[in-house]
């Protein structure tokens, strides 16, 4: 069971040629092998926000349908905040939206799927697990 990042999904869902990312490997072959995918609501707007036209954004929608959005509960937003402070700590600064990301892995025990180095960070001082080739 895998959690996409956006970082991953943008690069999938670009036009400008194949990808060459193991990571964007690894996602298509979880889509071809129907394993279990799971999204959430902020990364969701955050691809939507890329897109420049109406029929894009149908596509992306359609596709997207198919994938479980787990929604964040209040204990998930402390427990992410605490996860940003307890990085402070450590010496990383991590975001907002990276924090909950990474809380909802925890929290539902999902492998995290991306590219943004900040993940691995997060990675060393919690529980969070990050694909790597």
């Amino acid at each position: 069971m895998i959690f996409v990042d956006t970082s991953v999904w943008s690069l999938f869902l670009r036009r400008d040629g194949e990808r060459q990312e193991l990571q964007v490997t690894r996602l298509k072959t979880a889509l071809e092998t129907g394993e279990s995918i799971f999204t959430t609501g902020i990364v969701l707007q955050e691809i939507l926000q890329g897109v420049g036209n109406p029929r894009s954004t149908a596509l992306i929608l359609e596709h997207f349908a198919a994938i479980p959005c787990i929604a964040p509960q209040r204990a998930d937003h402390v427990d992410a905040a605490a996860l940003r402070n307890t990085c402070r700590r450590a010496g990383s600064q991590i975001g907002t939206i990276d924090a909950l990301i990474a809380q909802l892995c925890i929290r539902h025990g999902l492998m995290l799927l991306t590219t943004d180095q900040d993940f691995l960070r997060i990675k060393k001082i919690s529980a969070l697990q990050v694909w790597q080739p």
